[in-house]
Order: structure tokens, then sequence, then C-alpha cells
């Protein structure tokens, strides 16, 4: 007779499978709720198992701690974050002209942030855990290069350095937008509004009434 301990294990049946995804995510959407309360420094498993209706028991079946949880949702989020900057950075909408493509490209990640708080918690928190601070880093890398790279189209004669300097400092003018929406929740609206403003009369002297053609 072979060995038990060598037979692999048994695969859970499909309905209990789907049964803990649900559980899980349920988990994680209380989790977004409480974090976004009560900061990351501020939350415990205990929140977040009232949040969600179920034990401390059932969450610690799911997920060993809090900074687990916060990895989890993080990547949850930052994929989120991924589709929605990927859809954005269109190449439809960085062909409109400025006027248009700031709505364009402001909008949606806008909407993003405001529809998913936890995520300027977990990615701007200084005291999130260290494995979420530093995959979103990674990603703002890469939105940077992204950045250049466009701008490049649109200044082929420009000093990469000094393309560098204006990439930044957009990225740094939305990233402080964001920041405000987060503290003024009830003028987000006039706040997108302004942020938008400030984009267009930063870029308008940079890019004027440049438009890339088809093949950009």
């Amino acid at each position: 007779m072979p060995d038990q301990e060598l037979q692999p294990a048994a695969p859970k049946p499909r309905r209990r499978q789907a049964r803990g995804e649900r559980r899980a995510a349920q988990l994680l959407d209380a989790a977004a709720t409480v974090f976004t309360q009560s900061g990351y420094a501020g939350a415990s498993t205990n929140a977040i198992a009232r949040e969600a209706g179920v034990s401390p028991g059932t969450l610690y079946q799911f997920f060993p701690n809090k900074e687990a949880i916060a990895v989890e949702l993080g990547g949850r989020l930052l994929e989120q974050w991924r589709t929605s900057y990927g859809e954005a950075l269109s190449a439809e909408n960085i062909r409109l002209p400025l006027t248009e493509m700031v709505d364009a490209v402001v909008d949606p990640l806008l909407e993003f942030n405001v529809q998913n708080p936890a995520f300027h918690v977990l990615m701007h928190g200084p005291d999130a855990p260290g494995q979420v601070t530093d995959a979103f880093e990674a990603f703002h890398g890469a939105v940077l290069q992204r950045i250049e790279e466009l701008l490049a189209l649109y200044l082929p004669d420009t000093p990469r350095s000094e393309i560098t300097i204006v990439a930044n400092t957009v990225l740094g003018l939305f990233k402080a937008g964001l920041d405000l929406l987060a503290v003024h929740q009830d003028e987000q609206e006039a706040y997108r509004v302004e942020l938008k403003r400030v984009l267009f009369r930063y870029l308008d002297p940079v890019i004027g009434d440049c438009v890339l053609p088809d093949q950009a």
C-alpha cells in the first residue's frame, strides 16, 4: 500500500473554494473600510472582523495578521490602479488636444482614488507595511517613465534631463491633488477642477497646441 503521506491532497470542492474566495473578498472589503476610517496603525483585526460581520477566528483562517491583510488588499488595489492608469494613458487619450487630454487622463484616475480611499491610506501612509509601499514605489517609477516617454514625443528636441524635471513636476502636482481630495472630502469636486486647471496651466506652455499623430 502506498505511503499515505506521499499521496497528493485531494482538490477542494469548487463550491468550497468559491465560498472561501467570497469570504476573503468580504474581509478585504471590510479592511478597506477600517483602514480608511482609522488608518493602518489605528486598525485592528478585531475591528476588521467586526466590520465584516465574522468572528476573529474566522478572519484568522484567511489571514494571520493585519499586515497580511494590508499586503493582500494593497496588491488588489494596485492591480486595479494599473488598469485605470493604462486606460487613462491610452493612445486615444494622449492624442487629444491638451484641453481634452487633461480631462480624459485625470478624471478616471481621480475617480479611482475617490472610490478607493484605502488606496491612499496604504500607498501614501507613513505607517503602511513596507511590502505595500515598496510595490507602490516600483509602480510609481514605471508611471514616471511612461510620462517621460509621452513628453519626449511632444518634445523631441528637448534634453532628457529637462523632460525628467517636467515629468516629476506633473506627477508631483497630481499626487498633491490626491492629498487635497483626501483631506477635503466635502469639496472634492472643487479640488478636482482646480487640480486640472493647475495641470493645464503648467503643461500649456510646454505642449501648447501640439497634437500627436495617429501613429504615436
